[in-house]
């Protein structure tokens, strides 16, 4: 709990995103990841369904074998630089977990309530990684839309329906991290 009541909104307003190939070792240690997810999974969650799951991927080999394999299936002229994004992909930053969104179609929970919840899972571990003094970025792109891949990280959670929300990249900024330009309030609030 943060001992100074403007530590939260501070640490909130100034929050930024890292970008996942500028994230450097060290990453967080397997205790304090456990921690990061601990708390990414206290999310919104309608019906107390937990309508996701993470998938921390370790072995990164395989996972860029993952991709290239699924790459070439779906485009069998893929470019070498298409495989080679692929593998920079795979490999950057010290941590990498997918967040699936994995709804249950049975539940009378809309299922948009249960994807809204998958993102808030995704938002809460980028809070958690700063929050523990590290940075994080959030990523989707063709890796997190192949039938292929999705299905084999949906496998490897133990369930069979769900989507990939996006990975999320975790580390050290190798750089300070970005400010980007931000919505102007009057254009996206409104009083009714």
């Amino acid at each position: 709990m943060f001992n100074d009541l403007t530590s939260p909104a501070a640490f909130l307003s100034t929050r930024r995103s890292g970008k996942p190939r500028d994230l450097v070792a060290p990453g967080p240690d397997a205790a304090t990841l456990d921690r990061m997810l601990a708390i990414a999974a206290r999310t919104p969650d309608h019906g107390k369904l937990a309508p996701w799951r993470f998938v921390v991927i370790e072995d990164r080999d395989r996972f860029a074998a993952l991709l290239r394999d699924a790459l070439t299936a779906e485009r069998p002229g893929a470019s070498a630089a298409d495989l080679a994004a692929l593998d920079q992909f795979a490999r950057q930053a010290p941590v990498l977990v997918a967040v699936l969104s994995t709804p249950n179609t049975a539940s009378p929970v809309p299922v948009w309530e249960q994807e809204l919840s998958a993102g808030a899972a995704c938002m809460n571990l980028l809070h958690a990684a700063g929050a523990l003094g590290f940075a994080g970025g959030w990523l989707t792109g063709w890796a997190a839309f192949s039938t292929q891949v999705r299905d084999t990280l949906l496998a490897a959670a133990g369930v069979e329906v769900g989507r990939i929300a996006g990975y999320v990249f975790i580390g050290t900024p190798g750089r300070p991290l970005e400010e980007r330009p931000r919505p102007d309030m009057d254009k996206i609030v409104c009083r009714w």
